[in-house]
Parts: structure tokens; C-alpha cells; sequence
């Protein structure tokens, strides 16, 4: 069976856990080209993440000529987060199955539009989320589904990030490329298992955001309402040195903490009594590499364009209640 070819379309920092996964798994694929800003950018990628890497991946600064030439079967976009509605477009276009850094675009109506491209075309659209290939939040999402702990009523969650400084003068803080700040940035994080584990639309929105100087923003507070009933308030903070990231899972029989960055740790109450050994099985996975047991068919996509779309219509109504100072509600067509 002929190698999946792969491109890279963006080959900063990110760029290099997807490359390094990739090149664990030589059996399946072969990394064929990286097209970014400029050649220098690309040659860096290789040279730090992928040195011995044979045959050297092509090096491109045009999308178009990359995909002509090449002809990959997918590509990984991390890019600038307002570039990704395009790209993504002329990926597909372009036939290629997409692993998309989150987050996946920066406006609902490009999340539906992006959702109504991919089943057009029958590819396999992924968004890189950290915590959806961990088997702590497969545990926990299949916890929700099966009512183990009864229903789902309340989460509780916050991130903190010296975010503020360790991203000065950077695409990160203009609000034209990032189309937001620490909340759609690193935030996302901590939105995305948040929402990936409820499973549900958003229906209503209270937010209150600071900027602390910034273009953009730096600290957040909100509280959610999900179509499903569950309450949620989530706290992001861009401006302390101390990283952290924590979740609280409350059930009417039970609850369940566990780090809502990777997932890392894990404690389960049933009742009143804490579960010593959660029955938790499998082992970390990459995005790249569900992406490529999807795209082969071994497995199931943990992430699609839905989840995009729940994403953007929560980050727009959290734009949209901060700005006004009033409820927002998304309208919603999912």
C-alpha cells in the first residue's frame, strides 16, 4: 500500500509535534513538503524537528504550487488562526484530507461553511485538540454519555498562562490574524475539552473580558449555558506567570477533576466515595496519528468540523456578551 503523502502548510513551533509524530509513523506516511512566509522558516522546521528526515520534505512559499507539485493526500494547517477559513477551503479544494490547528476558524458562519465544504468532498477534517486523544477525556466523555455518574449538571474550569508577555510583538496579539486573544489562543484549550465533553450547543453566554493594555484579550470570565441544560463557568487568565489548568466535572451521583490542558490527571468520585482505580484504558494518541488512522480507516476521527462550529459560536457570543454587557445567544443551526 502506497505512503499517505503529507504537507505542511505553516511550519512554526506547532508545527513540529505534528512532524515529529509523523515521523514515528515512516510505515504509514511520508512528509513531502512544508510551505510557510519563507524558505529560511521551513529549513528551520526540518533542521530542528526533523533533521534526519529522508527524503527531505519539499520547500515551498506558495500553497497552490505546493499542492500542484506535490499533490499530497493532507495536509496540517498551523497558521495564523484568521487564515484558516481559506486555507482550509483550498485545501479541500485541493483534495487533500486536513488536521487543522485550533482553533478552526475565527467566525461561526466560516464554521459552517467549512463543515458544508468537508461533506462535499468526503475528506477527513480533524482539529487538533490536545485533550480529545487522551484516554482520560475518552473516559470522561463516555462517563457523560453513559450516565455512570448520573447526569451531568455543572463544570467549573480555569487556565492560567503567562500569555500576555510571552507573546509580545507576535501574530498573536494582532487581532487581524489571530481574530482574538488569550481566550481563542491558548483559552481554546480549555474551551475545546469543555465543549468536545459536553457535547452539546451552546444556548446562552455571560462574559466579561479585560485587556490589561493589549490589543486583544488577556483575561476572561464567562458563564455557558448548554442546550443541554449544563452550567459552566470558565476563568482564563493571560497575565500570570504561573501555568496551571483544572476541571471539575459535577454529576448528580458523582464528579470528576482532571487537567483540562492534556488530560494528565485524573480523579473520579462515584457517590460520595472516590473511585481508587478509574477504569480508564488505551494510551495517549496524537492528533496526527487519529488523523491518519482515520484517513486509513482504523479508527474514528475524535474530532470534526462540529466541534469547529460549537467553538466559534461560543467564542462569538463571548465576544458579542463582553462588548454589549448583556446575554448572548448564539442562533445556533446544529
Amino acid at each position: 500500500m502506497a505512503k499517505l503523502k503529507v504537507a505542511f502548510l505553516g511550519c512554526g513551533g506547532i508545527a513540529g509535534k505534528h512532524s515529529r509524530a509523523l515521523a514515528a509513523n515512516n510505515s504509514d506516511t511520508v512528509m513531502v513538503a512544508g510551505c510557510d512566509l519563507s524558505e529560511s522558516i521551513i529549513d528551520a522546521w526540518i533542521d530542528k524537528t526533523i533533521p534526519d528526515y529522508s527524503p527531505r520534505p519539499a520547500v515551498y512559499t506558495d500553497p497552490a504550487k505546493m499542492y500542484a507539485d506535490q499533490r499530497p493526500d493532507a495536509v496540517v494547517i498551523s497558521t495564523p488562526h484568521t487564515l484558516h477559513f481559506e486555507q482550509g477551503m483550498a485545501a479541500l479544494e485541493a483534495g487533500c484530507h486536513v488536521l487543522m490547528e485550533k482553533p478552526m476558524v475565527t467566525s461561526t458562519d466560516h464554521a459552517y461553511r467549512l463543515r458544508d465544504k468537508v461533506d462535499q468532498t468526503g475528506k477527513v477534517f480533524m482539529v487538533a485538540y490536545n485533550t480529545s486523544c487522551t484516554p482520560e477525556f475518552f473516559y470522561l466523555r463516555e462517563v457523560i454519555r453513559n450516565g455512570t455518574l448520573g447526569r451531568l449538571e455543572m463544570v467549573q474550569g480555569y487556565l492560567s498562562q503567562g500569555w500576555l508577555n510571552g507573546t509580545l510583538d507576535t501574530w498573536r496579539q494582532d487581532p487581524k490574524l489571530s481574530g482574538g486573544g488569550q481566550a481563542y489562543d491558548s483559552g481554546a484549550h480549555l474551551l475545546n475539552s469543555l465543549c468536545w465533553s459536553v457535547e452539546s450547543p451552546v444556548e446562552e453566554v455571560c462574559a466579561y473580558i479585560a485587556n490589561c493594555g493589549a490589543p486583544v484579550d488577556i483575561n476572561s470570565v464567562f458563564i455557558v449555558r448548554f442546550r443541554s441544560g449544563v452550567l459552566a463557568s470558565m476563568l482564563v487568565s493571560g497575565n500570570c506567570p504561573s501555568n496551571g489548568s483544572h476541571m471539575v466535572f459535577i454529576f448528580d451521583n458523582g464528579r470528576v477533576e482532571i487537567d483540562g490542558w492534556g488530560g494528565s490527571s485524573i480523579a473520579v468520585w462515584q457517590g460520595r466515595d472516590k473511585v481508587k482505580y478509574p477504569p480508564i484504558t488505551g494510551k495517549p494518541l496524537q492528533p496526527a496519528d487519529n488523523f491518519v488512522d482515520a484517513i486509513l480507516r482504523r479508527d474514528e476521527a475524535r474530532t470534526g468540523p462540529v466541534n469547529g462550529i460549537i467553538h466559534s459560536e461560543l467564542m462569538d457570543a463571548i465576544y458579542a456578551s463582553a462588548r454589549t454587557g448583556q446575554p448572548a445567544r448564539p442562533e445556533s443551526r446544529l
